[in-house]
C-alpha cells in the first residue's frame, strides 16, 4: 500500500506518521528522500525482510531529489504488496507525472495549516489535547490560549505542555505561563491607546521595547489602524475576519473601539501613523519616541 502525506501542517503530518509507526508491528524504516540514490530503490521498494513478513518504509522529501522524483512514477507499480510505503511530501510539485500517478495509486491525505475559520476547531482540539495530557481545560481558557498563541498547532501543543505543569489553570496563570505572540502584544498595546489608558501604554511599551524592533512595531501598529478602519466600514464581522485573516475575537474587540471612535476617530488614527511613518523615514526623532508619541495622541482622541 502507498500513502502520501502532504500539506503545510507539519504537526498533523508528524502525528500521522507517529500513528502509523505505532500501529506497525515491527521496526519502521525511515529514509531521507533528498539523499536517496537510484541503486537503493530495488531493495527499498521490492526487497523482503528476514525478520518480518511486512515492512513499513517512510520516505521524506523525495521530491527534493531531482534525479529520482521525475522517474519515480515508473517505480510505483513495482512496490511490493508486503511493503507499506509512506511518502511525506509537504509541498510536492503537483504538475509532475509522479504526483499525478500518486493521486491515482496512493491514499492521499492533505494536512493544511489552520486558518481563522478554524478557530472553533482549534479551541476544541485544545480541550481534547489537555484531556489526553491529563488535565481539564474549559472552553473560555481554550479561547484565551488561541487568542494569545494563534492557530499554529505546534505553538498550541507547547502551550498545553506548559499548562500540564501548573496546579491551577485560570486566566491569570495562562497569561503568566503562555507568552503572547507579537501580534497579540501589538493588539493589546493598540487597544490600550484607543481606550485612553496612558499609563498602560507606557507600561506595555517599556516591556515591548526590550524585545521588539521599533520599525517592525510601527508597521504592525499601522496595520492595526488599517484593520480598525476596515471593521468600521465592513457590513459583516465574519467577512472582515476572513478577508483580513484575523481572529474573529479580535474583530469583535476592534468593533467595540470602533463604536467609540467612529469614522472620524479612525481617520485621525490613520493620519497619526502616517505622520509617524514619514517622521521615521526622515529620521526626525528616535523611533521609540515616535511610537510613544503616536500612541499617546491616540489615547487623547
Amino acid at each position: 500500500m502507498i500513502t502520501l502525506l502532504t500539506g503545510d501542517n507539519s504537526f498533523d503530518i508528524n502525528r500521522a506518521v507517529k500513528r502509523l509507526v505505532a500501529d506497525f508491528a515491527g521496526q519502521a524504516e525511515k529514509v531521507d528522500g533528498a539523499d536517496l540514490e537510484i541503486r537503493q530503490l530495488p531493495d527499498l521498494l521490492m526487497g523482503v525482510s528476514l525478520f518480518s513478513e511486512k515492512r513499513l518504509v517512510i520516505i521524506s522529501d523525495l521530491s527534493a531529489n531531482k534525479l529520482i522524483w521525475p522517474e519515480f512514477s515508473t517505480w510505483l507499480g513495482r512496490v511490493s504488496d508486503d511493503i507499506n510505503l509512506i511518502l511525506v511530501e509537504p509541498k510536492p510539485d503537483k504538475r509532475t507525472s509522479t504526483f499525478k500517478e500518486l493521486k491515482k495509486l496512493a491514499r492521499v491525505t492533505e494536512y493544511n495549516q489552520w486558518e481563522p475559520r478554524d478557530t472553533a476547531k482549534a479551541e476544541a482540539w485544545l480541550v481534547d489535547e489537555a484531556k489526553q495530557v491529563g488535565f481539564k481545560l474549559d472552553a473560555p481558557s481554550a479561547k484565551l490560549i488561541v487568542r494569545r498563541v494563534g492557530l499554529d498547532q505546534w505553538q498550541l501543543y507547547y502551550a498545553i505542555q506548559k499548562l500540564a505543569a501548573v496546579d491551577v489553570i485560570n486566566q491569570s496563570t495562562i497569561e503568566s505561563v503562555i507568552d503572547a505572540n507579537p501580534t497579540e502584544n501589538v493588539f493589546n498595546l493598540f487597544e490600550a491607546a484607543m481606550q485612553g489608558d496612558r499609563a498602560r501604554v507606557a507600561s506595555m511599551l517599556a516591556v515591548i521595547e526590550q524585545t521588539e524592533d521599533p520599525f517592525k512595531l510601527l508597521g504592525l501598529l499601522s496595520s492595526q489602524a488599517f484593520q480598525l478602519a476596515a471593521v468600521i466600514t465592513a457590513s459583516s464581522t465574519d467577512d472582515i475576519a476572513k478577508d483580513l485573516g484575523i481572529h474573529p475575537y479580535a474583530v469583535t474587540r476592534l468593533k467595540q473601539s470602533a463604536r467609540k471612535l467612529g469614522r472620524g476617530g479612525a481617520r485621525k488614527i490613520i493620519d497619526i501613523f502616517a505622520t509617524a511613518d514619514d517622521d521615521q523615514k526622515l529620521s526626525r526623532a528616535d523611533p521609540w519616541l515616535l511610537i510613544e508619541r503616536s500612541l499617546q495622541k491616540i489615547a487623547s482622541i
